[in-house]
Protein backbone atom coordinates (compact mmCIF):
# COMPACT_ATOMS: atom_id res chain seq x y z
CA UNK A 1 0.00 0.00 0.00
CA UNK A 2 1.63 3.20 -1.09
CA UNK A 3 1.54 5.90 1.32
CA UNK A 4 0.91 9.62 0.00
CA UNK A 5 0.30 12.35 2.10
CA UNK A 6 -1.47 16.07 1.01
CA UNK A 7 -1.77 19.06 1.92
CA UNK A 8 -4.45 21.47 0.89
CA UNK A 9 -3.74 25.26 0.91
CA UNK A 10 -7.50 26.75 1.15
CA UNK A 11 -10.43 25.52 2.77
CA UNK A 12 -13.25 27.31 0.63
CA UNK A 13 -16.13 25.50 -1.69
CA UNK A 14 -13.44 23.36 -3.73
CA UNK A 15 -11.25 23.18 -1.14
CA UNK A 16 -13.54 21.91 1.71
CA UNK A 17 -15.59 19.55 -1.23
CA UNK A 18 -11.55 18.09 -1.61
CA UNK A 19 -11.19 17.72 1.93
CA UNK A 20 -14.90 15.50 1.77
CA UNK A 21 -13.88 13.40 -1.19
CA UNK A 22 -10.41 12.52 0.11
CA UNK A 23 -11.75 11.47 3.40
CA UNK A 24 -15.07 9.98 2.68
CA UNK A 25 -13.20 7.74 -0.25
CA UNK A 26 -9.85 7.06 1.52
CA UNK A 27 -11.42 3.43 1.71
CA UNK A 28 -12.30 2.86 -1.56
CA UNK A 29 -8.61 4.51 -3.05
CA UNK A 30 -7.20 1.89 -1.01
CA UNK A 31 -8.89 -0.65 -2.46
CA UNK A 32 -9.52 0.65 -5.97
CA UNK A 33 -5.76 2.24 -6.68
CA UNK A 34 -3.84 0.67 -3.82
CA UNK A 35 -3.46 4.09 -2.65
CA UNK A 36 -3.55 5.57 0.92
CA UNK A 37 -4.41 9.01 0.47
CA UNK A 38 -4.32 10.92 3.63
CA UNK A 39 -4.51 14.54 4.89
CA UNK A 40 -1.37 15.77 6.94
CA UNK A 41 -2.40 19.21 6.85
CA UNK A 42 -3.94 22.75 5.59
CA UNK A 43 -3.46 26.13 5.29
CA UNK A 44 -6.09 28.04 6.34
CA UNK A 45 -7.03 31.60 8.21
CA UNK A 46 -10.07 30.46 9.44
CA UNK A 47 -9.38 27.85 11.86
CA UNK A 48 -13.32 27.10 12.56
CA UNK A 49 -13.66 26.36 8.66
CA UNK A 50 -11.21 23.93 9.30
CA UNK A 51 -12.79 22.32 12.90
CA UNK A 52 -15.85 22.39 11.31
CA UNK A 53 -15.00 20.17 8.62
CA UNK A 54 -13.18 17.50 11.01
CA UNK A 55 -9.47 18.48 10.58
CA UNK A 56 -7.57 18.29 13.74
CA UNK A 57 -6.12 20.95 15.20
CA UNK A 58 -2.99 20.10 14.85
CA UNK A 59 -3.08 20.15 11.35
CA UNK A 60 -4.02 23.65 10.73
CA UNK A 61 -0.44 25.53 9.51
CA UNK A 62 -0.44 29.17 9.93
CA UNK A 63 2.04 29.57 6.66
CA UNK A 64 3.28 28.19 4.04
CA UNK A 65 6.76 26.80 5.59
CA UNK A 66 5.29 24.37 7.51
CA UNK A 67 3.70 22.82 4.87
CA UNK A 68 7.27 22.55 2.83
CA UNK A 69 9.02 21.23 5.46
CA UNK A 70 6.58 18.82 6.03
CA UNK A 71 8.65 15.68 5.33
CA UNK A 72 4.74 13.47 5.57
CA UNK A 73 3.53 15.86 2.48
CA UNK A 74 3.76 14.27 -1.08
CA UNK A 75 1.11 17.05 -2.94
CA UNK A 76 0.21 20.05 -2.47
CA UNK A 77 -3.52 21.43 -3.01
CA UNK A 78 -3.94 24.96 -3.90
CA UNK A 79 -7.56 26.09 -3.94
CA UNK A 80 -7.12 29.61 -2.92
CA UNK A 81 -7.78 31.31 -6.52
CA UNK A 82 -6.00 35.14 -7.59
CA UNK A 83 -2.33 35.41 -8.52
CA UNK A 84 -1.37 36.32 -5.40
CA UNK A 85 -0.34 34.71 -2.04
CA UNK A 86 -1.25 31.77 -4.38
CA UNK A 87 1.91 32.09 -6.83
CA UNK A 88 4.11 32.31 -3.60
CA UNK A 89 2.80 29.21 -2.38
CA UNK A 90 3.23 26.79 -5.20
CA UNK A 91 6.89 28.17 -5.86
CA UNK A 92 7.70 27.31 -2.43
CA UNK A 93 5.92 24.10 -2.50
CA UNK A 94 7.69 23.16 -5.70
CA UNK A 95 11.09 24.14 -5.16
CA UNK A 96 10.62 22.28 -1.65
CA UNK A 97 9.77 19.14 -3.81
CA UNK A 98 6.34 19.01 -3.13
CA UNK A 99 4.43 18.39 -6.65
CA UNK A 100 1.62 20.68 -6.91
CA UNK A 101 -2.29 20.53 -7.87
CA UNK A 102 -3.91 23.76 -8.39
CA UNK A 103 -7.55 24.46 -9.67
CA UNK A 104 -6.12 27.95 -10.47
CA UNK A 105 -7.12 28.81 -13.75
CA UNK A 106 -5.92 32.67 -13.36
CA UNK A 107 -2.55 32.20 -11.62
CA UNK A 108 -2.18 28.79 -14.35
CA UNK A 109 -3.35 30.95 -17.10
CA UNK A 110 -0.51 33.72 -16.84
CA UNK A 111 2.85 32.11 -14.84
CA UNK A 112 2.22 28.57 -16.28
CA UNK A 113 5.45 29.22 -17.51
CA UNK A 114 6.96 30.06 -14.62
CA UNK A 115 5.65 27.06 -12.45
CA UNK A 116 6.25 24.08 -14.55
CA UNK A 117 10.02 25.72 -15.16
CA UNK A 118 9.97 25.09 -10.97
CA UNK A 119 8.05 21.52 -11.09
CA UNK A 120 10.63 20.28 -13.66
CA UNK A 121 13.89 22.13 -11.76
CA UNK A 122 12.37 20.02 -8.85
CA UNK A 123 11.41 16.66 -10.54
CA UNK A 124 7.84 17.45 -9.09
CA UNK A 125 4.04 17.04 -10.44
CA UNK A 126 1.98 20.47 -12.00
CA UNK A 127 -1.46 19.44 -12.52
CA UNK A 128 -4.49 21.77 -13.47
CA UNK A 129 -7.35 19.57 -14.29
CA UNK A 130 -9.47 21.86 -11.95
CA UNK A 131 -8.74 24.91 -13.80
CA UNK A 132 -10.71 24.67 -16.76
CA UNK A 133 -14.15 23.87 -16.71
CA UNK A 134 -14.77 22.18 -13.30
CA UNK A 135 -15.54 18.18 -12.91
CA UNK A 136 -15.19 17.78 -16.80
CA UNK A 137 -11.99 16.11 -17.67
CA UNK A 138 -10.98 18.07 -20.67
CA UNK A 139 -7.57 18.39 -19.64
CA UNK A 140 -6.66 15.20 -19.68
CA UNK A 141 -8.18 14.10 -22.68
CA UNK A 142 -6.30 16.46 -25.00
CA UNK A 143 -2.98 15.76 -23.27
CA UNK A 144 -3.67 11.53 -23.60
CA UNK A 145 -7.22 10.80 -25.42
CA UNK A 146 -7.01 12.79 -28.60
CA UNK A 147 -3.41 12.90 -28.99
CA UNK A 148 -3.59 11.02 -32.20
CA UNK A 149 -5.26 14.26 -34.00
CA UNK A 150 -4.66 17.36 -34.80
CA UNK A 151 -7.35 19.73 -33.18
CA UNK A 152 -9.34 21.75 -35.54
CA UNK A 153 -11.39 23.73 -33.70
CA UNK A 154 -12.79 24.03 -30.07
CA UNK A 155 -16.12 25.56 -28.52
CA UNK A 156 -16.77 25.39 -25.46
CA UNK A 157 -19.48 26.81 -22.95
CA UNK A 158 -16.98 27.18 -19.87
CA UNK A 159 -18.67 29.64 -18.00
CA UNK A 160 -20.95 28.60 -15.59
CA UNK A 161 -22.77 31.96 -14.02
CA UNK A 162 -22.94 33.19 -17.63
CA UNK A 163 -24.38 30.35 -18.79
CA UNK A 164 -26.91 30.26 -15.80
CA UNK A 165 -27.75 34.02 -16.87
CA UNK A 166 -28.29 33.62 -20.57
CA UNK A 167 -30.64 30.48 -20.16
CA UNK A 168 -32.67 32.38 -17.01
CA UNK A 169 -32.76 35.19 -19.66
CA UNK A 170 -33.92 33.06 -22.48
CA UNK A 171 -36.15 30.90 -20.96
CA UNK A 172 -37.92 33.47 -18.76
CA UNK A 173 -37.54 36.64 -20.38
CA UNK A 174 -36.46 37.92 -17.33
CA UNK A 175 -34.12 41.38 -17.57
CA UNK A 176 -30.02 40.91 -16.65
CA UNK A 177 -30.29 42.66 -13.55
CA UNK A 178 -33.27 40.22 -11.80
CA UNK A 179 -31.23 37.25 -13.14
CA UNK A 180 -27.99 38.66 -11.57
CA UNK A 181 -29.70 39.45 -8.14
CA UNK A 182 -30.38 35.98 -8.50
CA UNK A 183 -27.36 34.05 -9.03
CA UNK A 184 -25.47 35.97 -6.58
CA UNK A 185 -27.89 34.85 -4.00
CA UNK A 186 -27.95 31.42 -4.66
CA UNK A 187 -24.34 31.70 -4.78
CA UNK A 188 -23.44 30.75 -9.20
CA UNK A 189 -21.69 34.68 -9.52
CA UNK A 190 -19.48 36.79 -7.16
CA UNK A 191 -20.39 39.35 -5.07
CA UNK A 192 -17.98 42.06 -7.91
CA UNK A 193 -19.43 39.60 -10.93
CA UNK A 194 -16.71 41.28 -13.79
CA UNK A 195 -14.37 38.30 -13.95
CA UNK A 196 -17.73 35.83 -15.24
CA UNK A 197 -19.69 38.08 -17.11
CA UNK A 198 -16.93 40.38 -18.42
CA UNK A 199 -15.49 37.20 -20.16
CA UNK A 200 -12.00 37.08 -18.09
CA UNK A 201 -12.47 33.55 -16.71
CA UNK A 202 -13.55 32.13 -20.02
CA UNK A 203 -10.47 33.28 -21.56
CA UNK A 204 -7.89 32.50 -18.84
CA UNK A 205 -9.43 28.64 -19.86
CA UNK A 206 -9.63 29.49 -23.26
CA UNK A 207 -5.59 30.53 -23.10
CA UNK A 208 -4.70 27.22 -21.40
CA UNK A 209 -7.02 24.45 -23.26
CA UNK A 210 -6.14 26.60 -26.60
CA UNK A 211 -2.33 25.93 -26.04
CA UNK A 212 -2.82 22.21 -25.17
CA UNK A 213 -5.33 21.64 -28.27
CA UNK A 214 -3.01 23.88 -30.84
CA UNK A 215 0.35 22.40 -29.42
CA UNK A 216 1.62 26.45 -28.69
CA UNK A 217 1.50 29.12 -26.58
CA UNK A 218 -1.64 31.32 -26.86
CA UNK A 219 -1.34 33.66 -24.04
CA UNK A 220 -4.25 35.03 -22.49
CA UNK A 221 -3.61 38.65 -24.04
CA UNK A 222 -3.93 37.12 -27.48
CA UNK A 223 -8.03 36.06 -26.47
CA UNK A 224 -10.16 38.40 -28.00
CA UNK A 225 -12.45 39.26 -25.19
CA UNK A 226 -16.73 40.37 -25.11
CA UNK A 227 -18.67 39.83 -22.21
CA UNK A 228 -22.58 39.58 -21.43
CA UNK A 229 -23.03 42.79 -19.77
CA UNK A 230 -24.84 44.48 -22.77
CA UNK A 231 -26.70 41.34 -23.78
CA UNK A 232 -31.04 42.29 -24.28
CA UNK A 233 -33.55 40.38 -23.85
CA UNK A 234 -35.50 41.16 -26.90
CA UNK A 235 -32.51 39.72 -29.15
CA UNK A 236 -32.83 36.66 -27.11
CA UNK A 237 -36.17 36.07 -28.03
CA UNK A 238 -35.13 37.05 -31.72
CA UNK A 239 -32.42 34.57 -31.78
CA UNK A 240 -35.42 31.71 -30.50
CA UNK A 241 -37.78 32.80 -32.91
CA UNK A 242 -35.02 31.77 -35.79
CA UNK A 243 -33.82 28.99 -34.03
CA UNK A 244 -30.55 29.99 -31.83
CA UNK A 245 -29.84 29.98 -28.54
CA UNK A 246 -27.12 32.90 -27.25
CA UNK A 247 -24.17 31.52 -25.34
CA UNK A 248 -21.04 33.20 -24.29
CA UNK A 249 -18.69 30.94 -26.05
CA UNK A 250 -14.81 30.54 -26.13
CA UNK A 251 -14.10 29.48 -29.32
CA UNK A 252 -10.39 28.38 -30.62
CA UNK A 253 -9.94 27.40 -34.40
CA UNK A 254 -6.54 26.43 -35.90
CA UNK A 255 -6.41 27.05 -39.91
CA UNK A 256 -4.19 26.63 -42.16
CA UNK A 257 -3.71 30.84 -42.28
CA UNK A 258 -3.55 31.17 -38.23
CA UNK A 259 -5.07 30.57 -34.68
CA UNK A 260 -8.36 32.30 -33.93
CA UNK A 261 -8.98 32.46 -29.68
CA UNK A 262 -12.30 34.20 -28.89
CA UNK A 263 -14.51 34.95 -26.22
CA UNK A 264 -18.04 36.43 -26.86
CA UNK A 265 -21.78 36.02 -26.68
CA UNK A 266 -22.74 34.10 -30.30
CA UNK A 267 -25.87 33.06 -31.59
CA UNK A 268 -25.84 29.25 -32.04
CA UNK A 269 -27.89 26.74 -33.74
CA UNK A 270 -30.67 25.54 -31.95
CA UNK A 271 -29.67 22.08 -34.25
CA UNK A 272 -25.86 22.22 -32.41
CA UNK A 273 -25.16 20.11 -29.02
CA UNK A 274 -23.88 23.27 -27.29
CA UNK A 275 -27.39 24.93 -27.71
CA UNK A 276 -29.12 22.40 -25.16
CA UNK A 277 -26.53 23.29 -22.48
CA UNK A 278 -28.15 25.08 -20.01
CA UNK A 279 -28.31 26.41 -16.33
CA UNK A 280 -24.54 26.07 -14.67
CA UNK A 281 -23.62 23.02 -17.26
CA UNK A 282 -21.03 23.61 -19.30
CA UNK A 283 -19.25 21.45 -22.34
CA UNK A 284 -16.71 21.79 -24.95
CA UNK A 285 -17.13 20.84 -28.72
CA UNK A 286 -14.01 19.56 -29.86
CA UNK A 287 -13.32 18.65 -33.95
CA UNK A 288 -10.36 16.60 -34.45
CA UNK A 289 -8.71 15.37 -38.07
CA UNK A 290 -9.38 11.83 -37.43
CA UNK A 291 -12.07 11.48 -34.35
CA UNK A 292 -14.31 14.19 -35.94
CA UNK A 293 -16.66 15.74 -33.47
CA UNK A 294 -16.50 15.04 -29.39
CA UNK A 295 -18.02 16.78 -26.60
CA UNK A 296 -17.54 16.86 -23.07
CA UNK A 297 -20.30 18.03 -20.84
CA UNK A 298 -20.84 17.88 -17.15
CA UNK A 299 -20.84 20.41 -13.81
CA UNK A 300 -18.31 23.36 -14.66
CA UNK A 301 -17.97 24.31 -11.56
CA UNK A 302 -19.48 23.15 -7.50
CA UNK A 303 -17.46 22.10 -4.42
CA UNK A 304 -18.17 18.17 -5.33
CA UNK A 305 -17.41 18.55 -9.38
CA UNK A 306 -14.62 20.49 -8.70
CA UNK A 307 -13.01 18.37 -6.29
CA UNK A 308 -13.44 15.03 -8.40
CA UNK A 309 -11.18 16.61 -11.19
CA UNK A 310 -8.72 17.73 -8.27
CA UNK A 311 -8.72 14.35 -6.32
CA UNK A 312 -8.39 12.50 -10.20
CA UNK A 313 -4.74 14.25 -10.45
CA UNK A 314 -4.11 13.62 -7.01
CA UNK A 315 -4.73 9.71 -8.35
CA UNK A 316 -2.68 10.84 -11.29
CA UNK A 317 0.23 12.25 -9.64
CA UNK A 318 0.68 9.73 -6.97
CA UNK A 319 0.20 6.35 -9.86
CA UNK A 320 3.08 8.21 -12.37
CA UNK A 321 6.44 8.27 -11.29
CA UNK A 322 7.80 9.99 -14.75
CA UNK A 323 5.89 13.91 -15.11
CA UNK A 324 5.09 15.06 -18.61
CA UNK A 325 4.61 19.12 -19.12
CA UNK A 326 3.16 20.73 -21.69
CA UNK A 327 3.25 19.54 -25.04
CA UNK A 328 4.88 22.82 -26.52
CA UNK A 329 7.15 25.56 -25.68
CA UNK A 330 5.89 26.48 -22.38
CA UNK A 331 6.95 30.81 -22.42
CA UNK A 332 6.03 34.09 -21.46
CA UNK A 333 4.72 35.31 -24.74
CA UNK A 334 3.33 33.50 -27.98
CA UNK A 335 6.09 32.05 -30.23
CA UNK A 336 6.91 34.28 -32.76
CA UNK A 337 5.77 31.97 -35.32
CA UNK A 338 2.35 31.61 -34.13
CA UNK A 339 0.22 33.64 -36.55
CA UNK A 340 -2.81 34.77 -34.43
CA UNK A 341 -6.20 36.05 -37.18
CA UNK A 342 -8.02 38.65 -35.85
CA UNK A 343 -10.47 39.65 -38.62
CA UNK A 344 -12.60 36.61 -37.90
CA UNK A 345 -15.26 35.19 -40.35
CA UNK A 346 -18.57 34.72 -38.99
CA UNK A 347 -21.95 34.80 -40.07
CA UNK A 348 -23.66 37.85 -38.09
CA UNK A 349 -27.08 38.61 -36.42
CA UNK A 350 -27.68 42.76 -37.00
CA UNK A 351 -31.18 44.73 -35.12
CA UNK A 352 -31.82 47.62 -36.40
CA UNK A 353 -34.15 50.00 -35.68
CA UNK A 354 -35.57 51.71 -38.92
CA UNK A 355 -37.37 54.84 -40.34
CA UNK A 356 -40.99 52.70 -41.12
CA UNK A 357 -40.25 54.35 -44.79
CA UNK A 358 -40.26 53.30 -48.38
CA UNK A 359 -36.61 52.42 -49.41
CA UNK A 360 -35.38 52.38 -45.97
CA UNK A 361 -33.99 49.06 -46.45
CA UNK A 362 -32.97 48.88 -49.72
CA UNK A 363 -30.25 51.57 -48.58
CA UNK A 364 -29.61 49.11 -45.62
CA UNK A 365 -29.08 46.29 -47.98
CA UNK A 366 -27.00 48.84 -50.44
CA UNK A 367 -24.66 49.60 -47.07
CA UNK A 368 -24.33 45.77 -46.96
CA UNK A 369 -23.50 45.13 -49.91
CA UNK A 370 -20.94 47.99 -50.57
CA UNK A 371 -18.69 45.71 -47.99
CA UNK A 372 -19.86 42.31 -49.58
CA UNK A 373 -21.86 41.39 -47.18
CA UNK A 374 -24.72 39.73 -48.22
CA UNK A 375 -28.35 39.01 -46.19
CA UNK A 376 -29.38 35.42 -45.64
CA UNK A 377 -32.31 35.82 -43.62
CA UNK A 378 -34.06 39.51 -43.28
CA UNK A 379 -37.18 39.92 -40.21
CA UNK A 380 -39.44 42.92 -40.16
CA UNK A 381 -40.82 42.86 -36.72
CA UNK A 382 -44.89 43.09 -36.73
CA UNK A 383 -44.58 45.78 -33.46
CA UNK A 384 -44.39 49.02 -34.91
CA UNK A 385 -43.11 52.13 -32.41
CA UNK A 386 -44.90 55.52 -34.37
CA UNK A 387 -42.37 56.16 -37.27
CA UNK A 388 -39.48 53.23 -36.17
CA UNK A 389 -39.94 49.28 -37.16
CA UNK A 390 -37.27 46.93 -35.90
CA UNK A 391 -35.46 44.93 -38.90
CA UNK A 392 -33.15 41.55 -37.66
CA UNK A 393 -30.87 40.38 -40.48
CA UNK A 394 -28.60 37.15 -40.70
CA UNK A 395 -26.05 38.20 -42.89
CA UNK A 396 -23.76 34.90 -44.71
CA UNK A 397 -20.35 34.45 -43.60
CA UNK A 398 -18.28 37.54 -43.66
CA UNK A 399 -15.30 39.33 -42.19
CA UNK A 400 -15.45 41.24 -39.10
CA UNK A 401 -14.08 43.93 -40.22
CA UNK A 402 -16.04 44.60 -43.05
CA UNK A 403 -19.41 44.06 -40.68
CA UNK A 404 -17.83 46.88 -38.03
CA UNK A 405 -17.75 49.41 -41.42
CA UNK A 406 -21.27 48.73 -42.39
CA UNK A 407 -22.41 49.79 -39.15
CA UNK A 408 -20.82 52.46 -39.29
CA UNK A 409 -22.02 53.52 -42.32
CA UNK A 410 -25.57 52.97 -41.47
CA UNK A 411 -25.34 54.58 -37.64
CA UNK A 412 -23.99 58.05 -39.69
CA UNK A 413 -26.44 57.41 -42.88
CA UNK A 414 -29.69 58.69 -40.70
CA UNK A 415 -31.49 56.46 -42.34
CA UNK A 416 -31.14 53.70 -39.28
CA UNK A 417 -29.35 52.60 -36.16
CA UNK A 418 -27.84 49.48 -35.33
CA UNK A 419 -29.02 48.05 -31.73
CA UNK A 420 -27.17 45.08 -31.82
CA UNK A 421 -24.76 42.62 -33.32
CA UNK A 422 -23.78 39.48 -32.70
CA UNK A 423 -21.80 36.47 -34.45
CA UNK A 424 -23.68 33.47 -35.44
CA UNK A 425 -22.19 30.26 -35.39
CA UNK A 426 -23.13 27.26 -37.10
Amino acid sequence: MKKVGVAILGLGVVGGGTYRILTGHRDFYRKAHGLDLTVECVLERNAARAVELGIDKSKICSNIAEICSNPEVDIVVEVIGGVEPAKTFVLAALNAGKSVVTSNKELYCKYSYELEKAAKKNNCGLFYEASCVGGVPVIRTLLDNLQGNKILSMTGIINGTTNYILTKMSDEGASYGDVMKEAQKLGYAEADPTADVEGYDAAYKLSILSSLAFHTKIPFTAVYREGITGVDCTDLANGKRLGYALKLLAVGKNKGDGIEVRVHPAFISSNHPLAGVKDSYNAVYITGDSVEDVMLYGRGAGALPTGSAIVGDIIYCATHDNFNYSPFENTKDADPATKFICNFKSAYYIRLTASDKAGVLSKVTAALGKHGISVSQLVQDENRNGEFVSLILITHETREKDVDKAVEEINLSGIAEVAAVYRVVA
